[in-house]
């Protein structure tokens, strides 16, 4: 919340802000934490912690309080057969966002 409130005072009326992360849901937990940590191993154990993963509707409150309006929200899949990521409805884990400030 603080971090996304100093983002805000920092951009300039008009500014536009993109974020990336990761949304609080069980599905996120078993695909960020446990796949991707404990059996694939793509990243070190111990990276991710599922207590500070931050919900969409969230995220876009603090957007909303630190003087910014939401624009776009849109998730991202991993394609295991291509090793690529595409832009999806799904944003039960990583999600990207997209703010304007107001002013």
């Amino acid at each position: 919340r603080e971090f996304v409130a100093m983002l805000g005072r920092l951009l300039k009326p008009g500014g536009l802000l993109f974020l990336a992360t990761i949304d609080r849901t069980t599905k996120s937990y078993l695909l960020a934490i446990v796949a991707a940590e404990y059996v694939l191993g793509w990243v070190p154990k111990g990276t991710h912690n599922h207590d500070k993963f931050i919900r969409p509707d969230e995220l876009s409150s603090w957007v909303r309080h630190s003087g910014m309006r939401e624009i776009d929200r849109v998730g991202m899949s991993f394609q295991p057969l291509t090793r690529s990521w595409r832009k999806s409805h799904d944003t039960d884990v990583n999600y990207l966002m997209a703010a304007r400030k107001e002013g």
